[in-house]
């Protein structure tokens, strides 16, 4: 029940049909007494500047989700960012302090890797392709390479956002072998969809699925269904795979932290949550 003295977390991005947060977090929040709610909140790319900073000139708002297409653009509209964020070059939450001021941080990647981890599948010493060098696939990407990758090559469709992120890799990790302009999935051991293909019907396939070894693990990020078509023909093939919601799972914990309402496990929230599809 909303209240007059609910805290407000809003989920900013455009479109919003496919949103899953506020299934997951305000079952949450209700079952655990805390009076907070998720509000999705559908904000087009050219007015996004111009509403960031109103929405938090609400006296009862806590923070914000940041999700597609604001990521990047948020950067410049906060007051400090954090190193992971930084190394990402986008961020998809932002917390009001309580001088006012706004701290963006980004969760992405650490959800993706997590989310792997727990699968028994570890980055270390591995090779990594991630397509699509936008705000999820350069959080992914940094959070990899944290994590001990050997080596990662990265392709967008728009090839100076791959070089970019390739610059920023190698001058925080110089150890790690970084290329660019390839999405050939053959003789990597981890490849990420960090595109939006597959929340359209018609959206063709991100990678050749054909070129996937059975071993290698496939994650994706597009949540509009469970298992989007590269994940079905990445099951196919016997590679184990990563569906979009289980990296928002691995994530909440720390935007919970974050948001300062404690923290829970992946299991906690699953058996609270409320998805559809």
């Amino acid at each position: 029940m909303i209240s007059g003295k609910t805290t407000l977390i809003a989920h900013v991005g455009y479109p919003t049909g496919s949103f899953k947060a506020p299934m997951i977090y305000n079952p949450w929040f209700d079952a655990h007494g805390i009076d907070a709610v998720v509000v999705p909140m559908g904000v087009m790319a050219e007015d996004f500047p111009a509403f960031l900073p109103q929405l938090f000139r609400l006296t009862n708002i806590r923070g914000a989700l940041i999700t597609m297409p604001h990521k990047v653009t948020t950067m410049g509209l906060v007051h400090e960012i954090s190193t992971t964020a930084q190394i990402a070059g986008a961020s998809n939450a932002v917390l009001k302090r309580e001088d006012g001021t706004l701290l963006a941080d980004m969760f992405d990647g650490s959800g993706f890797v997590r989310g792997m981890q727990r699968k028994g599948h570890e980055a270390t010493g591995a090779r990594a392709l991630v397509v699509g060098s936008g705000g999820v696939g350069c959080a992914i990407a940094a959070s990899l390479a944290q994590a001990g990758l050997a080596g990662i090559t990265l392709f967008d469709a728009h090839p100076p956002s791959a070089d970019a992120l390739a610059d920023r890799l190698r001058t925080h990790y110089p150890n790690l072998d970084v290329r660019t302009g390839s999405k050939d999935p053959a003789g990597f051991d981890i490849v990420v969809n960090a595109t939006p293909l597959g929340m359209k019907d018609d959206d063709p396939l991100p990678i050749d699925p054909s070129r996937l070894a059975p071993s290698t693990f496939v994650g994706e990020v597009v949540m509009k269904t469970e298992f989007t078509p590269l994940l079905q023909a990445a099951i196919a093939k016997g590679c184990p795979v990563q569906v979009g919601t289980d990296m928002l799972f691995e994530m909440i914990p720390a935007y919970l932290e974050f948001f300062g309402f404690g923290t829970a496990t992946p299991d906690e929230l699953r058996a609270t949550a409320t998805i559809e599809y």
